[in-house]
């Protein structure tokens, strides 16, 4: 029977399918071939199967992906015993195909602060369908305001229980943890889960944020969060010691202890420190795991003015009238020891001092000497220096022995003058000095007066509250101090009265000034009114009598007026034609408004007027003219009159009048009083 020589050639590879070509021309037996087969089965299974073929090439489906297999090819001819065996093998792999999934049943199992472990469910060949893969972990944190993604693989994926515990975590933080299940042809990730790594230890406090104020007796110290929390910062510790001093006699075993501060708190002041030392800090924050790593630094207290001994009085040894005997003291350190002793001497001048107010003693920094005190107008100047070594008993010293000590001249003091001797200690280390100081004499002055018999009189010292000797107070004689105050007060007492007396000026002059001005405006009212009485009245008369007042003289020659004759008792008395009247167009012509007249005639005449014609009285205009307190009267013939005439005024045009009383109206400080007058 017939048998291929050479194998089927692989045309093409799939997962799960090949493609070959038979290469059955060349064969081994008789022929002619009639049929052919295709014989296939996996390496290292059990899988065998035999599929006729009726072309040259053929396509092997339904295989399974990354697996071996052998194909063989078989040929018949005709008649029984024709098939025969199979012809060399062909050995192909399938490729892998995509994974089913991702890991499943994505679990932490354990946490710490600095790793995290996770499990999932195992899985197989048939979840990779690949022999060739690998699972890897990737997982997301935010550390420091940085995203970071990192990647590791998986190396345990056969087992039973399948984990993987990620390593060198940031504390406090938290992660995104997912699987990636990864083989030649494709990726599957698990589900993405949350986790949060444990706490921790926090870092150290930032040394450069520690800043300490240091005083005498205290210290302020400030700090600030670690930069690395790791977790809920809880609390502080801070330890403080002692490690130097600049004072010898300072004993540094009782000079530590230590403070907890709550996790808001960063900041803390420390009392009852000793002036002049250096204190070692120690500071450390901690969380819910335990204290960070502590952080050391130094600061160092100011020092203090020495403690100057007690003086029970200001009272001296002995007194002459240049010199002063004092007693000297060795003062106590505090933070420094005393570099040296000082006495100054000062002047008692006038000053004021405020009643009940207490004396703040300050001490004098600055070295005057006795020369120099005079060019620079100085109240005070050093009299003697002693260096600390020098006085370390009490001695007396005399103010005034014309010495020099410390390179200070100890001058004589001058009976007419008082002064107040002070004594006072310095203190100098790392770059400060402080100083303290104590009245411990005062010298009163001399004064030597000359009355019926000469005596002499000791003029008491500023701060004195006993004097030596025999010499006594007036009991009425008035203190500067006291005198200053009282001249003060009355001067603040007349100042008040003065300002009360300016405001009181004010407060009339204004009262005054607003009385003026109502009684200008009540003054143009009335003579707004009276104007208007005068207005009505002439025109109620012009109306009912018909008569025309244009102007006086030219009214009287056209209708034929006729004085009376002048007698004793009436000289100016005149009698008016009742019976002459104006025509209706004669008004009008005259006077374009009826109601208004055109002009007022005002005579001047002490005695009432007669208005003849028929024994009628012209009421209203007689009132009217009396009103004013003027007559009208009219000369005969000669210009000379044997009896004192009267003086007629101007026409007034009643319209120009009312313009002129609202002009006046509109005005201010001008009224028609002023104007009338």
């Amino acid at each position: 029977p017939p048998v291929p020589i050479a194998p089927p050639q692989l045309t093409a590879v799939g997962a799960t399918y090949l493609w070959i070509q038979l290469n059955a021309n060349s064969i081994n037996g008789d022929g002619p071939i009639i049929d052919r087969e295709v014989e296939y089965r996996t390496v290292s299974g059990t899988m065998y199967d035999l599929q006729p073929v009726d072309k040259t090439t053929h396509k092997i489906g339904h295989l399974t992906p990354d697996t071996d297999y052998e194909i063989s090819v078989l040929l018949t001819r005709p008649l029984d015993g024709g098939t025969g065996a199979p012809g060399p093998p062909l050995r192909a792999r399938t490729k892998c195909a995509e994974p089913i999934h991702g890991p499943s049943q994505l679990e932490v199992v354990d946490v710490q602060s600095k790793q995290v472990t996770v499990r999932w469910e195992p899985f197989g060949y048939n979840v990779t369908r690949c022999h060739s893969y690998n699972l890897t972990v990737q997982y997301r944190s935010r550390v420091a305001g940085k995203d970071e993604t990192r990647e590791e693989v998986c190396y345990d994926t056969l087992g039973r229980d399948p984990q993987h515990t990620i390593h060198n975590l940031t504390p406090y933080t938290n992660l995104s943890v997912k699987l990636v299940l990864k083989n030649p042809e494709g990726v599957k990730e698990s589900t993405e889960m949350e986790v949060q790594t444990d706490e921790d230890v926090p870092g150290a406090v930032p040394l450069e944020s520690i800043q300490g104020s240091a005083y005498e007796e205290k210290m302020i110290l400030k700090w600030r969060e670690p930069a690395q929390t790791y977790g809920i910062i809880t609390q502080y510790e801070i330890s403080y010691k002692t490690v130097s001093s600049f004072d010898p006699e300072l004993d540094l075993s009782n000079q530590s202890g230590k403070v907890l501060k709550h996790s808001n708190e960063t900041s803390h002041i420390f009392l009852g420190l000793y002036p002049g030392s250096t204190y070692s800090f120690t500071l450390r924050a901690s969380t819910a795991k335990g204290y960070g790593p502590p952080v050391i630094t130094q600061f160092t207290t100011k020092i203090s003015a020495p403690s100057m001994p007690a003086y029970d009085q200001e009272t001296s040894l002995n007194q002459t009238d240049s010199t002063v005997t004092v007693l000297l003291k060795p003062a106590q350190s505090r933070g420094a020891p005393v570099s040296g002793y000082q006495v100054v001497v000062e002047e008692e001048r006038p000053r004021r001092a405020r009643r009940g107010a207490v004396e703040i003693l300050r001490c004098y920094p600055v070295p005057i000497h006795f020369q120099n005190s005079t060019v620079l107008n100085s109240g005070y100047y050093f009299t003697a220096e002693f260096p600390a070594v020098g006085l370390q008993a009490t001695q007396p010293f005399t103010v005034g022995d014309n010495k020099t000590y410390g390179g200070y001249w100890n001058a004589p003091l001058l009976p007419q003058k008082s002064y107040s001797i002070y004594y006072q200690a310095v203190s100098t280390a790392n770059g400060e000095t402080k100083m303290d100081c104590v009245r411990i004499a005062t010298k009163a002055a001399i004064l030597v007066t000359q009355l019926t018999t000469p005596y002499l009189r000791i003029v008491p010292a500023a701060g004195d509250d006993q004097l030596t000797g025999a010499a006594t107070r007036k009991p009425d004689a008035v203190e500067p101090e006291k005198q200053t105050d009282h001249t003060v007060k009355i001067a603040g007492v007349i100042a008040g009265i003065l300002l009360f007396v300016i405001i009181f000026l004010g407060v009339v002059l204004l009262m005054k000034k607003r009385k003026l001005a109502k009684k200008r405006k009540e003054t143009l009212s009335s003579t707004r009114q009276e104007m208007t009485v005068m207005v009505n009245s002439m025109d109620k008369s012009y109306t009912e009598q018909g008569t025309n007042c244009d102007e006086a003289l030219s009214f009287m020659d056209t209708h034929s007026h006729t004085l009376n004759t002048r007698t004793a008792s009436s000289p100016s008395s005149f009698t008016l034609n009742k019976s002459n009247t104006l025509s209706t167009t004669l008004l009008k012509s005259y006077y374009p408004d009826p109601f208004v007249p055109t002009a007022i005639l005002v005579p001047i005449n002490d005695e009432s007027q007669t208005m003849g014609g028929g024994g009628s009285s012209c009421s209203d205009t007689s009132s009217l003219v009396q009103s004013h307190g003027h007559s009208l009267r009219k000369r005969e013939g000669t210009v000379d009159a044997p009896y004192q005439t009267g003086q007629l005024h101007p026409a007034i045009r009643v319209a120009d009048l009312l313009q002129h009383i609202t002009q006046m109206k509109c005005a201010e400080g001008y009224g028609f009083k002023e104007e009338y007058e």
